[in-house]
């Protein structure tokens, strides 16, 4: 039986606070969240590697440092309204879960928006409510959001998005071409937007009406 609490420590320890990690909620969540639980049964024993993990339909479950990454970036305090695109294992949107106040995600998918929302529910993250739809259409209805984030590679960030992120909010994103991206982190003050690159990265292509179509190559 492994010992799943002693490698989220040394998944801490060794992949996420040397490269950098700082925020102490951010780790605390990352030692706190099971992320073996959001892979497959025969995956678990890899569940904290320095890697990404298949989890079916073509779709990853990020590496931690990733997700840490991305969450810190988002400089979460406790009562923010969240909104993450691409819902996946749901991993990510669990740590969100520990660190903001309320969590919408989208993923258009529906099997794995169902397997993510029945480990919602076993792990008792009551704040975190799953949608099935085009996350490039962002959810107007429980707009605006304080915080945004794209857990997917986009050319752009969907305007969608953009005119539902609440003013003094952040919006985090993979922004490049399809097989490589940077993530972008959008700030909104007083209608004005600033942008500011950071780290590179690769993700899975954001598909739907503003990211990639389903079958589109890169010209």
């Amino acid at each position: 039986m492994e010992d799943f609490k002693r490698l989220r420590d040394l998944m801490v320890d060794t992949q996420l606070i040397p490269r950098g990690i700082k925020d102490e909620r951010v780790l605390s969540a990352m030692r706190k969240a099971p992320r073996h639980i959001f892979v497959d049964d025969y995956m678990q024993h890899k569940a904290y590697d320095d890697m990404a993990l298949p989890i079916g339909d073509e779709q990853t479950i990020s590496q931690p440092y990733m997700v840490a990454i991305m969450t810190e970036l988002l400089e979460l305090k406790g009562n923010e309204k969240v909104l993450e695109i691409g819902t996946g294992s749901g991993y990510q949107a669990a740590i969100l879960a520990e660190l903001s106040m309320e969590v919408f995600t989208i993923e258009r998918k529906a099997l794995l928006a169902k397997k993510a929302e029945e480990r919602f529910q076993a792990l008792g993250y009551g704040n975190v409510h799953v949608i099935t739809g085009d996350g490039t259409l962002g959810l107007p209805e429980e707009s605006p959001f304080d915080r945004i984030l794209i857990t997917a590679g986009s050319p752009k960030i969907p305007e969608p998005l953009i005119e539902q992120l609440a003013d003094g909010g952040i919006i985090i994103a993979p922004v490049g071409i399809r097989f490589s991206q940077q993530l972008l982190i959008v700030r909104k003050s007083k209608g004005a937007l600033s942008e500011q690159l950071h780290v590179p990265c690769v993700f899975v292509p954001l598909i739907g009406e503003y990211g990639w179509s389903g079958d589109e190559e890169d010209s």
